[in-house]
């Protein structure tokens, strides 16, 4: 199943590098468009995504149907938590809520291959069910 549309299309964009190092370079250039959400600190142990080892939050926010993502990654090392950020709020920022309904936990392994650690995919994969789950109404 394709990913929201904006998300694939970065992901087809991300196909043209076949070299792994420009690859690498292409999402560390995406990480540096990370830009902190200025959230009241300290922050709130419920936006924390659990098992992130890059001090990862997120928050959801739903208005009149449609999406808007924020998230504060607090570790300055944590660049593929950053480039994944950047990439959700600019794939579904503005989206309608269902967009949700086709975002891949796959997603992950699209972007960074199948030689993520088991800790950092674990993190990475946390974001995209926290953002999911957040989006429910309770």
């Amino acid at each position: 199943m394709p990913q929201p549309p904006k998300i694939q299309q970065f992901l087809d964009d991300l196909s043209f590098f076949t070299d792994r190092q420009e690859r690498v370079q292409a999402l560390i250039d995406l990480s540096e468009q990370y830009r902190l959400f200025d959230a009241p600190r300290p922050l709130s142990e419920d936006h924390r995504v659990r098992g992130c080892e890059s001090e990862v939050f997120a928050w959801t926010f739903v208005d009149d149907g449609r999406l808007r993502l924020e998230f504060v990654v607090d570790n300055p090392q944590g660049i593929s938590a950053m480039a994944l950020a950047v990439v959700l709020k600019q794939g579904l920022d503005g989206e309608p809520v269902t967009a949700l309904d086709q975002l891949e936990e796959g997603l992950v392994y699209d972007i960074f291959g199948s030689g993520l650690s088991m800790g950092k995919s674990g993190g990475l994969t946390n974001m995209i069910r926290m953002i999911k789950a957040q989006a429910k109404p309770i």
